[in-house]
């Protein structure tokens, strides 16, 4: 019989790539969303027919991090084997506009969760998705797994929270439980709110003749940054392991703004410098200057390294990206119209 998996946040960037890997390994896939007037499930459409078909592999269910009882029905109803906690208000700079939502969904939403699992009297794997958010203002270079953290936004508290509440019910009642500490990691699947898909975005449009400008706040901050298909795999290797533990991924490297800008810009042969303008609305409350991890841990114990690099990374999405903007050229010329909306900033 294949293996059940329930996913909240499915919809996300790492929901998409996580079901795409079970699938291809024979789970059943149920993914939690919300109810809502509209749907958004653009980034795992292509991975089904008909969400009604009977024998479907990859099913739509609906529930609310926010909302205990909708969490235990779930539970009831699919019994899985494997649950995986993307569920979030992921956007830090969001985080300071909405601090007490951001706590409801992405702390107390895994707590409920974690009771739910209790309460329901199953034994599912846990992955709850931590984030390197936890260190914000770094005690120590490179952060591992023993390294102190000391969050520097709404959503880095809320995720440490939801990283401890993962470690004690882990050790008050012997749930296999993980903390996946995930460094940044991006796609062509990225939303467009984040900044290195925005510069993408922006750089291609720039390209094309569509926007002229793009806004952002600051360029000096240093991310470690990974592939989020590279990174979903280290989601699943944790849950294979024979006991419970909390891993960092990351890929060792750091870059900043202005690395990212060089090397997206370079690749259309644009000089940013002349395209962006700094905007102080951009800049965080409490900012993370840097970055960098050490996925040694991980590396000994599941086996897992990063395969795509920093500059093979602004590729797949300056590519990505270029397609869009040319068919949105395309667009605009047959209208005749110009596409300028400059709404690309940062985080």
């Amino acid at each position: 019989m294949a293996k059940r998996a329930l996913i909240t946040g499915i919809t996300g960037q790492d929901g998409s790539f996580l079901t795409e890997l079970l699938l291809e390994k024979g789970y059943e896939v149920y993914g939690v969303i919300r109810r809502s007037s509209s749907f958004n499930t653009d980034r795992i459409d292509h991975l089904y027919q008909d969400p009604h078909e009977k024998n479907a592999r990859l099913k739509l269910v609906y529930g609310d991090l926010n909302d205990s009882s909708s969490l235990n029905t779930v539970l009831r109803q699919i019994e899985p084997d494997e649950i995986y906690n993307l569920g979030a208000m992921s956007h830090v700079r969001v985080s300071f506009d909405v601090p007490e939502y951001t706590a409801e969904i992405t702390g107390l939403g895994t707590v409920r969760l974690l009771e739910a699992i209790r309460e329901v009297g199953i034994q599912p794997k846990f992955y709850q998705a931590s984030s390197s958010e936890l260190f914000g203002k770094v005690r120590e270079v490179p952060q591992k797994e023993t390294t102190p953290f000391y969050p520097r936004s709404p959503y880095g508290c809320a995720k440490a929270y939801a990283y401890h509440i993962t470690v004690n019910y882990r050790e008050s009642y012997n749930l296999f439980a993980c903390n996946g500490i995930l460094f940044n990691h991006e796609s062509e699947r990225r939303g467009e709110t984040f900044v290195t898909r925005k510069i993408t975005r922006a750089a291609t449009r720039i390209k094309m003749g569509l926007q002229r400008k793009l806004y952002l706040g600051n360029l000096e901050a240093r991310r470690d940054w990974g592939y989020a298909r590279d990174f979903v795999e280290a989601m699943y290797l944790m849950m294979q392991a024979d006991e419970p533990d909390d891993y960092v991924i990351a890929t060792g490297e750091t870059h900043s703004i202005r690395d990212f800008l060089d090397q997206a810009f370079g690749l259309l042969d644009v000089d940013w410098k002349e395209r962006v303008d700094i905007d102080e609305r951009y800049y965080r409350p409490a900012e993370v200057d840097l970055l960098l991890g050490d996925a040694t841990k991980a590396r000994q114990k599941l086996g897992w390294e990063p395969k795509v690099g920093f500059k093979e990374l602004v590729k797949i999405m300056v590519e990505h990206d270029l397609e869009l903007a040319k068919r949105e050229r395309m667009i605009a010329d047959n209208e005749g119209r110009d596409l300028d909306r400059n709404r690309w900033g940062a985080a």
